[in-house]
């Protein structure tokens, strides 16, 4: 796997840390997970920076975008019992088809 794939793996898992202690936070009341989201967002942010410099922004922007969505309302649904109706799971289930394309089929993903 290229690094740049790693950094953007990494992105997306700090990411997601991120936003996880965001709701963890309480509106940023309790100080250790702010403090969480802060540096989290800041990992994720110089992560994907370095995955700019092989791939371009717009495809970058919609695979970290796309899988926090989807990882985010994964667990929303099991650490803080969020439900998803049907045209949610159908919508996460497209963003996730999108993904794959962009993956598989687009040759500016730099892969």
């Amino acid at each position: 796997m290229p690094v740049h794939y790693i950094y953007l793996v990494l992105a997306v898992i700090a990411e997601t840390v991120g936003t996880t202690a965001l709701q963890a936070s309480q509106q940023f009341s309790r100080l250790g997970p702010s403090i969480l989201v802060a540096v989290a967002y800041g990992l994720a942010f110089y992560l994907m920076a370095l995955t700019l410099r092989n791939m371009p922004v717009g495809v970058v922007y919609a695979i970290w975008s796309g899988l926090g969505i989807f990882f985010i309302a994964i667990i929303g649904w099991l650490v803080f019992g969020q439900r998803l109706d049907l045209p949610a799971v159908l919508g996460l289930i497209l963003i996730m088809a999108g993904i794959l394309i962009i993956h598989l089929f687009s040759k500016t993903s730099g892969h």
